[in-house]
Formats: structure tokens, sequence, C-alpha cells
């Protein structure tokens, strides 16, 4: 497997592990879907981890603005399922910090971890381990602003974009594999349903 592995290899890593499955998923906005994503089943085994934490930062290196600005640049995260990837793409591309928001309780507004300290004009790399509805990195993007930081790129390992996923433009956005699951808004417009196929409610 090369410094940044394909689309493929990506997607092979991802069922190996257990991270991506395929049946039929209710999802707790009200989505069904054929296909489940779980990055952090992939991220728990080191070798993988490795693998795609340094593939995303090699993407991200690709980038010269970004590349001149690594030595300053704080990657941040919504926590829980942002942090293995904050810190693999700190660690591989020697960035400066790494530090998250999180919600103590649920439906509340994201804040950061206490004691952790923004800057006006720092720099900022928003990372996460799956970009699908977008609500969470929307919302670290907007806590980030407020804070006088400056966001200059977003990174995931998967790109999985529902109806709803917002544009992040003119932010450049990488990613290691995109994928493109079938979404049916409720169980009444769900083909699956209508198959009488076993349902599975999933967490997050």
């Amino acid at each position: 497997m090369e410094l940044i592995p394909t689309h493929d290899e990506v997607v092979d890593l991802l069922r190996k592990t257990g991270a991506l499955r395929t049946g039929h998923f209710a999802y707790p906005n009200g989505l069904h879907s054929e296909e489940y994503l779980q990055v952090a089943l992939a991220m728990r085994y080191y070798q993988h981890a490795k693998v795609l934490s340094v593939g995303l930062s090699r993407k991200l290196r690709a980038n010269s603005e970004l590349h001149a600005m690594i030595s300053e640049l704080s990657v941040v995260a919504p926590a829980t399922g942002g942090l293995p990837v904050a810190y693999g793409v700190c660690e591989a591309l020697r960035a400066n910090q790494v530090y998250w928001a999180e919600r103590e309780i649920r439906d509340q507004p994201m804040r950061f971890r206490q004691f952790m300290e923004q800057h006006k004009g720092e720099k900022v790399l928003l990372v996460d381990d799956i970009l699908r509805t977008g609500s969470k990195l929307r919302e670290l993007k907007k806590l980030v602003e407020d804070s006088g930081a400056e966001v200059v790129g977003l990174g995931v390992m998967i790109y999985q974009p529902t109806p709803k996923t917002p544009s992040f433009d003119p932010l450049p956005l990488y990613y290691l594999a995109r994928l493109d699951g079938q979404y049916y808004k409720d169980e009444t417009s769900c083909d699956l349903c209508k198959r009488g196929v076993p349902v599975e409610k999933v967490w997050v």
C-alpha cells in the first residue's frame, strides 16, 4: 500500500475491520440506509489508524499553503469521533497542537474543553472521521471563528454526503474516500422497509 491509500484500499480496510457494514440501518435523524460507517472501528487498530492518518496528512501536505503553515497549525476536532483523527493527523504532519470541542449535554451547544485557549489569528485545520450531515463541523467552524481564529481547511477520513450536506467552499476539503450511499428520508419511503428487511437502529 502506498503512503496515500487508494479509494478501494480504504474501503477494503473499512470492511475488514467492520467499520463499514451492509444491511438496513436507521439513523437517529430518521434517515434509513443500506450502509453504516463507523470509522472508529478501524481507527482502534494501531496499524490501520497509522495508514489512514498518514494518508490524509499526505493529501494535506500537497496543498502548498497548508504545507507552509504546518508548524503553527492547530488541528481541531469535534469530540469524540474526531479525536483519533486529530491526534493521528497532527503526529503525521508534525503540526503544532490538538484541541477539541464537545457538548456535556445532548442538544446543548459545543464548547472547547476547559483550559484550552484559542488565539486571534490562529490557523486551524478542522478534522473529523466522517463528513456526513456536516452539522458538527459547521458548528465547530463557527465556534473557532467566533474565537478569532482562522479555519484554513478541512480533512476527513471519509466523505459520505447526504442530500442535505452543506458545502464548505471556498475552504479546501480533503478526504481518503467518498461513499455515496442510498438514503431514504424515513421508513415510509424506504425500499428496504417495504421489502421487510430487518432494521438495525444505530446510535450515531
